[in-house]
């Protein structure tokens, strides 16, 4: 840890670790798990992709003891819609540039990395996204003085058991 009152941050995306995509009927012969909202959950935007969110997700996050931060392109809507379906209370959210540059700067560097390391102010933090390379992570190892972990989620199953597993070890190597 960086400090005892500072936990490690964790970046979090939505659109494939939390909402899986893009995996074929072979895959998902039945299509993706579903699950209902339950009470005091809303899925009043309508988004049929809201489904596809694992209420367990929510409670796992939590207990990992980092401090949560989305970030995403959903912003402020994370918190509207996404954060109640995990149980979860108002999150930080990333501001990114306006507008977003896409999906990648020249050289291969996503364009979340060098916002996402402004946002760290030299903090140890995970990043869970499902477009991370190898470039994002030589060029925070360069780049940031503290312990991080660019963690790439399969956006075909979004998080699973092996995730939450390697994001558990490197938390618990970091003590």
């Amino acid at each position: 840890m960086t400090g005892p009152e500072q936990l490690p941050l964790l970046f979090l995306d939505i659109d494939g670790p939390l909402i899986p995509f893009g995996a074929t009927p072979q895959q998902y012969p039945d299509g993706y798990p579903t699950y209902h909202p339950g009470p005091g959950r809303s899925t009043a935007t309508g988004n049929p992709l809201l489904a596809r969110i694992n209420p367990a997700h929510g409670p796992r996050l939590t207990a990992l003891g980092c401090e949560l931060v989305w970030a995403t392109t959903w912003m402020a809507d994370a918190n509207e819609c996404v954060a109640p379906l995990l149980g979860l209370p108002s999150l930080p959210v990333v501001i990114w540039p306006d507008p977003s540059p896409g999906e990648h700067e020249p050289g291969g560097l996503h364009w979340k990395t060098r916002p996402l390391l402004a946002h760290a102010v030299g903090r140890s933090f995970i990043w869970v996204d499902d477009e991370i390379t190898d470039t994002d992570r030589t060029w925070v190892a360069n780049h940031h003085p503290a312990r991080s972990l660019l963690h790439r989620v399969d956006p075909r199953h979004g998080l699973t058991d092996a995730d939450f597993a390697a994001l558990t070890e490197w938390l618990r190597t970091g003590l």
